[in-house]
């Protein structure tokens, strides 16, 4: 009890600090770029031969799924302000800029048949002038913006969509790899697969819980892959790039230590980042054994006579393995995990097949939207746990914060401080990352949430030029200095943790923190003789 006291009163006067930051610098050859995606900057939806997609789809036909109702027929207006899009990035000095290829745009009939002669000058108008101003192209080839004629036939659920993707990434390999050097296939299977569980997400009104999700993954799988062996085949040996996938990468901190706890939270990091990544990056290939056990035990209590989780045949399992050249980490959740009773026998569901309880501890500090908490200490061990178990090198692809809009976001730059210095705590400890995208470039269309919740290092109104945000201002500097802490050495953690306690054996690498520890490592102290000094 006297132990737990003094756990307690630790606890307290650590919050009660100012967090002091990581003072190295990032290494001369790490990257820093920030991204955005067709369909949430371009516009231009329905201009020249462009057809539509399932965004299109969803915001004319179902407006009120979106917050303000609002769509992306014009968003940040891209398609028409190249000239303007590369005076921002070059004004932020940033190394590379992440952006994505409308497929609609670019293949307007879907099929790799006909190739839009417009979408064509446009995508290379825009990676001619990235170039002239040295600053890398980094394209995803799919960003949640599949053309409707494919979802017609079933999308991602449909396995031929694997072959017709690999069709469209081979046109853009063709005409655009001699300049491209980075190439994303998939941006994020955990965000859109899911909306063939749901019936609110795009593509709308098609959900099968607990089946179309593992229908999507094994589709996604497969299509990576042909697109992977297609570029290194064909493309590799004369365009000399690199192929990779992003995940969106969320922590599960378990809620005690005990057993059952640690458990539930590596269950839930297979459900989410495994289901999609375990075949592309593990050793062994396949997916996660507890994922498959998981849905195979359920798919039996409710009746099915197999798995509803695809199975991979060991051709398949052996063609997907080794298909990256990196792992690109989205990241912005993390979650408190713990152990639950299973779920009564029913209808399916993935949730039902994970069986674990996440919720965010109600200490962290939240943004605009409803999802996204302040814990870097989570993103720090998310990169170190992604280093060990996959061993891969990572490009963190997605990293930002949402709020409403303003110019003076201190609370971004507050964000963008301490998740930077998550990563330098990473880089310290011998993690294996080589460049660092803030999400986004300026306030686009944030899916469902509109123009509500907005992540831009820029204001947008389409009408009047890009405004540059403090926050903007901030990531120029570290851009320019290579270190964080070029607005304040302290930033304050509004009373919730900010940074993880280094694991035995680690180092700090020269950082000098105050140390605000998560739960787990607290409670680890509680079976620890008392040490007479902390009396």
């Amino acid at each position: 009890m006297q132990a737990v006291k003094i756990i307690v009163l630790l606890a307290t006067i650590l919050n009660s600090h100012a967090q002091q930051l990581n003072t190295n610098s990032f290494p001369d050859d790490f990257l820093f770029g920030v991204g955005t995606s067709a369909y949430q900057v371009e516009g231009a939806w329905n201009e020249s031969d462009k057809s539509e997609n399932i965004w299109d789809q969803l915001t004319h036909n179902y407006p009120d799924l979106v917050i303000d109702g609002s769509n992306g027929d014009v968003a940040c207006d891209s398609y028409h302000h190249i000239d303007d899009d590369i005076a921002i990035l070059r004004n932020l000095g940033v190394d590379f800029y992440r952006f994505s290829i409308s497929w609609t745009r670019l293949l307007p009939n879907s099929y790799s048949n006909v190739i839009s002669e417009t979408g064509l000058q446009y995508y290379n108008n825009l990676i001619d002038a990235l170039l002239a101003a040295n600053i890398i192209p980094m394209v995803t080839i799919y960003h949640w913006d599949l053309p409707t004629e494919l979802q017609k036939l079933g999308g991602w659920a449909n396995p031929i969509i694997a072959d017709y993707f690999a069709d469209y990434a081979q046109v853009a390999f063709e005409q655009f790899g001699d300049r491209v050097k980075y190439w994303i296939t998939l941006n994020e299977p955990q965000s859109f697969c899911p909306g063939y569980g749901s019936p609110n997400q795009a593509p709308v009104n098609v959900a099968e819980p607990g089946i179309g999700e593992y229908l999507c993954s094994y589709t996604a799988l497969k299509a990576h892959a042909k697109a992977y062996h297609i570029y290194d085949e064909r493309y590799r040996s004369t365009q000399q790039g690199v192929v990779g996938i992003t995940a969106l990468s969320n922590w599960f901190e378990p809620n005690t230590t005990s057993p059952e706890d640690i458990a539930a939270a590596e269950i839930a990091k297979q459900f989410n980042v495994g289901l999609y990544m375990h075949a592309i990056f593990g050793r062994d290939g396949d997916y996660p054994e507890v994922v498959k056990q998981a849905v195979a035990n359920r798919s039996a209590l409710e009746g099915f006579p197999f798995s509803r989780l695809p199975e991979l045949t060991e051709e398949e399992i052996q063609y997907i393995k080794g298909t990256a050249d990196f792992f690109g980490v989205n990241h912005y959740m993390t979650y408190v995990a713990a152990a639950r009773d299973p779920d009564e026998i029913g209808e399916p569901s993935m949730e039902k097949d994970r069986g674990v309880s996440a919720w965010f501890d109600p200490s962290w500090e939240g943004a605009a939207s409803s999802w996204l908490k302040v814990v870097p200490w989570g993103f720090s061990n998310l990169l170190m746990t992604l280093n060990n178990e996959y061993g891969y090198p990572m490009y963190v692809t997605e990293n930002g914060y949402s709020d409403y809009g303003e110019i003076d976001d201190s609370r971004r730059t507050n964000y963008y401080q301490l998740y930077l210095s998550a990563v330098l705590d990473a880089l310290s400890n011998g993690a294996n990352i080589r460049g660092y995208t803030a999400w986004s470039l300026m306030d686009n269309f944030e899916w469902l949430d509109g123009f509500v919740n907005r992540f831009g290092l820029y204001y947008v109104n389409v009408s009047d030029p890009r405004t540059i945000k403090s926050s903007g201002e901030y990531f120029k500097q570290v851009i320019a200095t290579r270190v964080v802490t070029t607005t304040s050495a302290t930033v304050s953690t509004n009373g919730g943790s900010t940074t993880q306690a280094p694991t035995y054996g680690e180092s700090n690498g020269g950082s000098l923190r105050i140390i605000i520890p998560p739960l787990s490592f607290l409670l680890l102290l509680v079976s620890a003789p008392v040490v007479p000094w902390i009396l």
